[in-house]
C-alpha cells in the first residue's frame, strides 16, 4: 500500500513501483477478457450509465484516497460504461487499436518529462521525433524536402494543413475571395477547420461524387473554371484516402494532375486510409498521394496507436516554418539540430508530450513489416466481409470495400425509403444488442445505412465471420417478426 503523502508529492521509487503495478493488477485481468466484455456499455442499463456519471461530479478533493481502491473504482466501475473500442468486435467508426507498446512508451515519457519542441533541450529525443516524421513521409512517398510533424490527430493535423496553404498562398494579405474544395464524403473536421482559421462557408465548394463515392473530376473541373470566372481564387483542393462513411479513395492522381495545372494547394486528409500505402494494394488505391502538397495521418488508426497520435505531413519543410515560425528571448536560440529549426517553429505547439516515442517503440521493436502484415489481414478481412454480407437474402452492398470499410442496408422489396431506414436502425440495433459486434450507421444522400470497419490488430477471422452471422441470423429474425 502507497501511504497518502498530504505534504509531498514526491514518490519514492519503491512507492512509484508499487504504483505502477496497483495498475497493472488492474489492467491485465481487463485486457485477458477484453474479447468478451460488452462491447457498448451504456446500452444495457442507461440508468446505471447515468448514475454512475453523475457519480463523479465531487468537489476538489482537500486528502488523498487509497490508490488501490481508487484504480479499482476507475477500472471496475466507471470504464465498464462505455464502448470497449479495444474489443476486437468493435467496427464501428474507425476503431482505434491502442498498442501496449505505446502504454510503455508513454510511460517512459512521462517519467523522463522531456521538453522536446527545442532542439537544445532534449537533441536526441527532438531526433526521434524527427526521425519518426521522416519514416511517416517516407511510407506515403515523400521526398526528402518534406517533414512530418506529430499532432493529437486528424483534426488538429487538417487545421494546421490549412494555415500552411493559406499563408504559402496569401502570407498575410486577405484572403476572402479564395475558394476551398472538397468532396461531399469529406470529413467534417476539414470544413470545421476551414470556417476556425477564417473562411466563409460561401468560399467552400462541395464537389459531387460518383457510384463509388469519389470525388467527380469533371465536377471539380467546372467548379474551379465557374469560380475563376467569377473573378475568385481557387485556392486549395482536399482528397481523401479513405472517407469516414465508405472508406472511399479519390482518384489521387487526377486530383493532383488537375491541382498542379489550376495551381492549387492539394491536401490529402489520409487519416484513416493513408497506411494501407504499407501495403500493395493500397499503394495501388493511394497512387499520387506521393504528389500532395499536405497529407495528414492518424497513426492511431492505421498504425494502431492509442488516441491522440496523429501526424501531418508538408512537401516543403520551408512552408511549416512560414506558417509557425517565431522565436522569444526567453527561449534557446536554434541550434544546429532539425537543420536550424526547433519543432515548435513547424508546429502550432509549444509546449506537448514526448509524442514521437510511442510510434518509435513499437516500429523499432517489431519492424514495420509487422505493421504491414496486419494492415494486409484487415484488407483481406473487408473483402471476405463484402462477399460473405452479399449472399445474405436482402443484404445490398452499397459501399464495396475500397480499403477495410464497407457499408451495406437491407432492402425490402415494396417498402419506401423511410421504412427502409427505419428497418435498417432496427437491424443494426438488433446487431448492437449481441454485445458481440458493434457497427455503426451513417447516411449516403437519403439512405440510411450500416458500416463495417475492420482495423484493430486484435481482430481476425473468426470475430469476422462471427459478425455476418450475426447480421444473417438477424435478419431471419426481422423477416419472421
Amino acid at each position: 500500500m502507497i501511504p497518502t503523502l498530504p505534504d509531498s508529492l514526491e514518490l519514492s521509487p519503491e512507492q512509484f513501483r508499487n504504483l505502477v503495478e496497483m495498475a497493472l493488477d488492474q489492467l491485465v485481468p481487463h485486457l485477458a477478457g477484453v474479447a468478451d466484455l460488452p462491447l457498448d456499455g451504456t446500452a444495457a442499463d442507461p440508468d446505471a450509465t447515468t448514475i454512475m456519471a453523475a457519480s463523479l461530479r465531487q468537489a476538489l478533493p482537500a486528502s488523498g484516497t487509497d490508490p488501490r481502491a481508487l484504480l479499482a473504482d476507475l477500472v471496475g466501475r466507471v470504464v465498464p460504461h462505455s464502448f470497449t473500442t479495444i474489443s476486437p468486435g468493435f467496427m464501428a467508426y474507425v476503431p482505434g487499436g491502442g498498442l501496449l507498446h505505446a502504454a510503455v512508451a508513454d510511460l517512459v515519457a512521462d517519467t523522463l518529462n522531456r521538453y522536446v519542441t527545442v532542439w537544445r533541450a532534449a537533441p536526441g529525443l527532438a531526433e526521434i521525433e524527427r526521425t519518426v516524421g521522416r519514416w511517416l513521409c517516407d511510407i506515403i512517398g515523400f521526398p526528402a524536402s518534406a517533414l512530418g510533424v506529430l499532432t493529437t490527430g486528424g483534426s488538429l493535423g487538417g487545421l494546421s494543413a490549412l494555415i500552411t496553404a493559406r499563408r504559402a498562398r496569401f502570407g498575410d494579405a486577405e484572403f476572402r475571395h479564395a475558394v476551398i474544395y472538397t468532396s461531399d464524403q469529406v470529413h467534417h473536421a476539414v470544413t470545421k477547420a476551414a470556417v476556425q482559421i477564417g473562411f466563409a462557408p460561401l468560399q467552400l465548394r462541395s464537389i459531387p461524387t460518383d457510384d463509388a463515392y469519389r470525388m467527380r473530376l469533371d465536377a471539380l473541373a467546372a467548379a474551379v473554371a465557374a469560380d475563376r470566372a467569377a473573378g475568385r481564387v481557387p485556392f486549395l483542393v482536399v482528397a481523401s484516402a479513405g472517407t469516414v462513411h465508405t472508406g472511399a479513395v479519390d482518384d489521387l492522381r487526377g486530383v493532383a494532375d488537375l491541382a498542379r495545372r489550376e495551381q492549387l494547394w492539394l491536401h490529402v486528409d489520409a487519416a484513416y486510409g493513408g497506411f494501407f500505402c504499407l501495403t500493395a494494394r493500397g499503394r495501388e488505391a493511394m497512387a499520387g498521394i506521393e504528389a500532395a502538397d499536405s497529407v495528414v495521418l492518424d497513426p492511431h488508426k492505421g498504425l494502431f496507436l492509442p488516441y491522440g497520435t496523429g501526424a501531418l505531413l508538408v512537401r516543403d519543410a520551408a512552408a511549416l516554418q512560414r506558417a509557425f515560425g517565431g522565436w522569444a528571448s526567453y527561449l534557446p536560440r536554434p541550434d544546429a539540430g532539425w537543420d536550424g529549426l526547433d519543432l515548435c517553429d513547424v508546429s502550432p505547439e509549444l509546449s506537448r508530450d514526448f509524442r514521437a516515442l510511442r510510434l518509435w517503440l513499437p516500429l523499432k521493436l517489431h519492424g514495420i513489416d509487422a505493421f504491414r502484415a496486419q494492415l494486409d489481414e484487415k484488407l483481406d478481412l473487408a473483402r471476405w466481409a463484402a462477399d460473405a454480407l452479399r449472399a445474405v437474402p436482402g443484404i445490398d452492398l452499397v459501399a464495396e470495400p475500397q480499403l477495410s470499410l464497407l457499408a451495406f442496408r437491407l432492402v425490402r422489396p415494396g417498402r419506401t425509403e423511410a421504412e427502409l431506414d427505419a428497418l435498417n436502425r432496427a437491424l443494426l440495433d438488433r446487431i448492437n444488442a449481441r454485445q458481440r459486434v458493434l457497427l455503426s450507421g451513417t447516411t449516403l444522400g437519403e439512405r440510411f445505412v450500416i458500416r463495417m470497419c475492420i482495423l484493430s490488430f486484435r481482430t481476425h477471422r473468426e470475430r469476422v465471420d462471427e459478425a455476418v452471422t450475426i447480421v444473417r441470423e438477424v435478419v431471419r429474425e426481422l423477416a419472421s417478426g
